[in-house]
């Protein structure tokens, strides 16, 4: 019988497609999504700020029963259902203290409340459980849980007491925003005319002892003397819980590029966020926004130092393809699209904050060997280390 041989180049060419139609849009969306669910499993996203305990008081007093975030809540940008879909592996909640608060004289007692009501959702759903160390969040994380970080945003929560930031500690919480949008006695705001106003000697004091402790300091609300006289002082990496580049934005809350040439120095963290005011002012703001906010910090501070702070449930506008907690993914895709290696992709969810918190873990240990708590009160001194620039 006569064998029919084909030359081994046209085997060749008729076993391939040929004529393969290119890649459907949803196909590699899809493939996109695969990438990007795959990075969210192996690294823990840490979202620097969600504002959900402010949405639980202001609306029900706290009251979990007539708030069940276990159902949905359309209103909202954040409940267990989105959760579980979101990709987080860790939530920076907010303890937020309005100035309201400030100006009343009861800013501690709104603090503890919003810790409580942190505490009392996080035991409510087993999705969720209270972190405050770096390997407690890659822990959860690996059990396909969320870890829940308490973040004071606003630092006239601690009345001028030292005393009160070390019970705040003790209670959980890990990071502080110095102040708010109102300036205080020992820091100037980003608002409310502060911008000139930097850090004083009770201002140095408030930071050497958070470094002692181990919380953050978060400088997202300061005014750019303070976040210069942070820096000088400071003995561990601050982070930037929720903002952007000033650079591309020019909003007092954004971050300027030579506090971004400084951070590396420091070691600290910008965590870009999603406010749309902070992100684009001369249209309507997309996720395109701000995956331009975090390159623009990656380029300039560089890939070791940004990370991601949403401010979901702290905003009424939302970009446009960052509508809740389930869109993270949306931005992790965008940025894979841009060129982005896996292991970019992987500092910016979840290895760099980790990184930082482990140093600020380091320094405490090294700092609560060399020194005691301090006593020092604010009326014992006066002037600034910054002053009006």
């Amino acid at each position: 019988m006569r064998r029919h041989l084909i030359p081994a180049a046209l085997s060749i060419f008729l076993f391939l497609p040929a004529c393969a139609p290119p890649m459907a849009d949803g196909q590699a969306a899809e493939s996109l999504r695969e990438r990007a669910e795959r990075l969210h499993s192996e690294v823990p996203l840490v979202d620097g700020h969600n504002d959900l305990p402010h949405q639980l008081l202001n609306r029900v007093e706290g009251d979990l029963d007539r708030l069940d975030i276990a159902e949905p809540q359309p209103e909202l940008h954040t409940d267990i259902d989105r959760l579980r879909r979101s990709g987080l592996g860790a939530q920076f909640w907010a303890a937020y203290v309005a100035n309201e608060y400030y100006h009343e004289g009861t800013s501690a007692q709104r603090a503890m409340r919003m810790i409580d009501v942190i505490h009392r959702f996080t035991e409510r759903y087993d999705l969720l459980e209270m972190v405050y160390t770096a390997d407690d969040i890659e822990r959860v994380h690996g059990e396909g849980r969320i870890g829940s970080l308490i973040g004071i945003e606003g630092g006239h929560a601690i009345e001028n007491e030292l005393a009160a930031l070390r019970l705040y500690y003790d209670l959980g919480a890990r990071s502080m925003g110095l102040t708010h949008n109102v300036s205080l006695p020992w820091v100037g705001a980003a608002v409310d005319e502060g911008e000139g106003i930097g850090l004083s000697p009770f201002g140095q004091e408030v930071v050497r002892e958070m470094n002692r402790l181990g919380m953050l300091v978060d400088l997202s609300h300061v005014s750019s003397a303070s976040m210069r006289d942070v820096l000088r002082v400071a003995e561990a990496p601050v982070i930037f819980s929720h903002s952007s580049a000033r650079a591309l934005t020019p909003h007092d809350r954004n971050v300027p590029d030579d506090i971004l040439r400084q951070l590396p120095e420091n070691g600290g963290l910008v965590m870009v966020t999603f406010v749309p005011a902070f992100v684009q002012q001369n249209g309507r703001a997309t996720l395109a926004d701000v995956a331009d906010h975090i390159e623009h910090v990656r380029d300039v501070a560089g890939i070791d130092h940004v990370g991601i702070g949403s401010d979901f449930d702290g905003i009424t506008e939302v970009p446009v393809g960052l509508e809740d907690v389930t869109t993270f993914y949306n931005l992790t895709m965008e940025l894979l699209e841009r060129g982005w290696s896996d292991e970019e992709i992987r500092q910016l969810l979840g290895l760099n904050f980790l990184r930082v918190l482990r140093e600020a873990e380091a320094v405490a240990e090294r700092l609560q060997a060399e020194r005691q708590p301090s006593v020092v009160r604010l009326e014992e001194v006066q002037g600034t280390v910054g002053g009006r620039r």
